[in-house]
């Protein structure tokens, strides 16, 4: 197996726990839960990159 694969499945698995958690500590509603899907990925990666 490739370790670049093995380390860009480990960024996903934690982006997406970190996005579990952000979603039920701020008790978002589901429009700002579906916002956020779109949004923060697109500045995260504006930001990362």
């Amino acid at each position: 197996m490739n370790k670049n694969n093995a380390s860009g499945a480990g960024a996903g698995v934690i982006w997406f726990i970190g996005w579990l958690f952000t979603i039920s500590f701020a008790h978002l509603v589901w429009w700002k839960i579906i916002l956020g899907i779109v949004v923060w990925p697109l500045f995260l990666g504006q930001t990362m990159g």
